[in-house]
């Protein structure tokens, strides 16, 4: 850390010097046009800088399946808009791979390919995208997953079933999204600006988006047990509504929490939501102890059902804490 004295000149102007070691590493000298960004009692500088696409490469040689599809999604996130992706020699199974990966993210298209080299793009302007509009998305997702998925287990239905775990692919991308948006707030105040939404609320959002991703993982769960399983005892089956009754409520009011723009009406869904975890946790006891008078196997497998819709009210829970934190008041 270094220090300046903030000094007048012309009777009007304050005026402080920049710390030459900064200065040279970031090509500012005289003349050089810097860019201001005030955040509350601080304000951000930077070099001025010419609005480019990022341009990344990476050499996929050994890499095959997941581990590419994972490397090509890690370098969209890192923010960059253009990816090539290098090897001694691209093989039919990657390029297949890096195809199954673009079609992961949103906006995303292979631009160029050679017998060395796949190039993606991302055609999307990043300034355009919104934080708040993809987890709005992906909230509506993961409820219409969840409701659908239990569903798909009581009506004893396969085709709602498989297109719940068919739209799991949508809050995945949309989680992607999230993510990179967050990480560009935290590189640039200038993304911050354009994103219109304070580097902490990015955060709040970013850490909701997961457990909706989460959530959205639980419904694909019960979806793929509902594909086993017949028809339920019509008490089970009550009780497994009620459980999705409750753990949906709390979802709903966490999320309305969280978007509230007034603060006590934020504290209120907050703490309402926090304290039917409570209650949810109690039912599902009582729901366990049900469940040991069915046939080993379906308990079993209704039990990690009970589970699913368990955890799921708790992940809502974590989006209700986070709802309150972004409502109190900030030092």
């Amino acid at each position: 850390m270094e220090t300046r004295k903030v000094q007048m000149t012309g009777g009007s102007t304050y005026t402080v010097s920049l710390p030459k070691t900064w200065a040279t590493e970031n090509d500012v000298s005289s003349g050089t046009t810097v860019e201001f960004y005030p955040e509350g009692d601080e304000l951000l500088l930077t070099p001025e800088r010419e609005t480019r696409r990022q341009e990344g490469s990476l050499d996929v040689s050994g890499l095959e399946d997941e581990q590419l599809m994972r490397a090509v999604m890690t370098m969209y996130v890192s923010g960059f808009d253009i990816i090539t992706l290098e090897a001694g020699r691209i093989t039919t199974d990657q390029r297949s791979a890096i195809r199954d990966a673009t079609q992961r993210l949103v906006g995303v298209e292979v631009l160029q390919e050679t017998s060395d080299s796949v190039v993606i793009q991302d055609l999307l302007d990043s300034a355009e995208l919104s934080i708040v509009n993809a987890v709005t998305r992906m909230r509506l997702i993961a409820q219409s997953m969840l409701e659908d998925a239990v569903r798909a287990l009581v009506e004893n239905d396969d085709d709602i079933a498989h297109d719940v775990i068919e739209r799991d692919d949508d809050v995945d991308r949309l989680w992607l999204v999230v993510s990179r948006i967050f990480r560009a707030t935290l590189r640039s105040p200038r993304a911050v600006e354009e994103l219109g939404v304070s580097r902490e609320d990015c955060f709040d959002f970013h850490s909701s988006a997961r457990q909706l991703e989460r959530i959205a993982d639980h419904a694909v769960k019960i979806s793929d047990i509902a594909l086993k399983l017949g028809d339920l005892p019509a008490d089970v089956a009550d009780a497994i509504h009620g459980l999705h009754a409750e753990a949906g409520s709390v979802f709903e009011q966490s999320m309305d929490a969280l978007f509230a723009e007034d603060a006590d009406e934020a504290n209120r869904l907050g703490h309402g939501a926090l304290a039917a975890v409570v209650e949810i946790d109690e039912h599902t006891r009582q729901i366990d102890d049900k469940l040991r008078e069915l046939e080993p196997a379906q308990a079993q497998s209704l039990g990690l059902i009970v589970d699913s819709l368990s955890r799921s009210a708790d992940y809502g829970g974590n989006i209700a804490e986070t709802a309150l934190q972004k409502a109190a008041p900030r030092p």
